[in-house]
C-alpha cells in the first residue's frame, strides 16, 4: 500500500506538520529524507530496512561516503544531500549557543557537541573554551585514540586554555560503542583536569559523553 493510501495522520510528513518531529520513529524522519521508496517499498519500508542494515539511525548518518553509498537506495546524491543537512544543524547549533551562554542553552550545547562527535569510530576528546559570560571562544579537538581510549594530556589543555583565554570549560568526548556511562578512567582525568585549571582559576563546567542516546553530563550525576 502506498503512503498517500494511509490514513492521514499516519503519514510522516503530515503527522510531523500536525504532532512536531519529536513525535515521528527513526524511521518516519528518515523516509522524510528519502522522499520515495523503490519498486514494491514505501519509504518507511525502505528506511526500516536501511535501519537494520546500518544497525542504527546514528550509524547511518556517521556513514562514510562509500559506506552509505552501498545503501539500497542511496547515492551520492543523498550522501551529499544528508551532509548538507548536518552541516546546517552544526551551524545552526553553534550559532544558537553563540548568542547566549553554553549554559542557558544546554540542549543546544549538547546538541552541537553530538553533531561534532557522534560520527567517529575513534574517540576523540574535545573541548569547548568560552569566556567570562560562557559564550563559545572556540570547540577544540585535542585528542584522538583507539576504539575504546583517547590519552588525554591536562598540560596541553591548560596550554590550549591559556591560549584562549578562556574563563571557563566543557569537555566532551564519545564512546564509539554508543554505551555513555562514564569509565573509571572517565572520571578520573576529569578530576585531574579540573585539579590542573583550578590552578589558573579556570571552571570546569561539564563533561559530556556522546553515545548513542542522550549525551551524558557529568554536571547532572554530581561529578562535577
Amino acid at each position: 500500500m502506498a503512503i498517500t493510501d494511509w490514513a492521514i495522520a499516519e503519514r510522516p510528513r503530515e503527522k510531523l506538520l500536525q504532532r512536531g518531529a519529536t513525535a515521528l520513529t527513526d524511521a518516519e524522519l528518515l523516509a522524510i529524507f528519502l522522499r520515495t521508496g523503490t519498486q514494491g517499498k514505501t519509504a518507511v519500508d525502505l528506511a526500516r530496512d536501511l535501519l537494520k542494515e546500518f544497525g542504527s539511525l546514528q550509524a547511518l548518518l556517521g556513514a562514510g561516503r562509500e559506506r552509505f553509498c552501498q545503501g539500497h537506495g542511496l547515492g551520492d546524491a543523498k550522501y551529499a544531500q544528508l551532509q548538507a543537512v548536518l552541516e546546517m544543524a552544526r551551524r545552526h547549533f553553534i550559532e544558537v549557543i553563540n548568542r547566549g551562554d553554553a549554559l542557558t542553552s544546554p540542549d543546544a550545547t549538547r546538541a552541537y557537541l553530538s553533531a561534532q562527535l557522534r560520527g567517529y569510530s575513534y574517540e576523540v576528546f574535545a573541548c569547548l573554551f568560552l569566556d567570562n559570560q560562557h559564550r563559545i571562544i572556540e570547540l577544540n579537538e585535542l585528542f584522538r585514540g583507539t576504539l575504546d581510549r583517547a590519552n588525554v594530556y591536562p598540560r596541553e589543555v591548560v596550554k590550549k586554555a591559556l591560549y584562549h583565554n578562556a574563563a571557563a570549560v566543557i569537555f566532551a568526548h564519545n564512546h564509539p560503542s554508543g554505551v555513555n556511562t562514564p569509565s573509571q578512567a572517565d572520571k578520573h582525568i576529569t578530576k585531574k583536569l579540573k585539579q590542573a585549571l583550578s590552578l589558573f582559576d579556570i571552571r570546569v563546567l561539564d563533561h559530556f559523553i556522546i553515545g548513542d542516546e542522550k549525551p551524558y553530563s557529568f554536571a547532572e550525576h554530581g561529578l562535577i
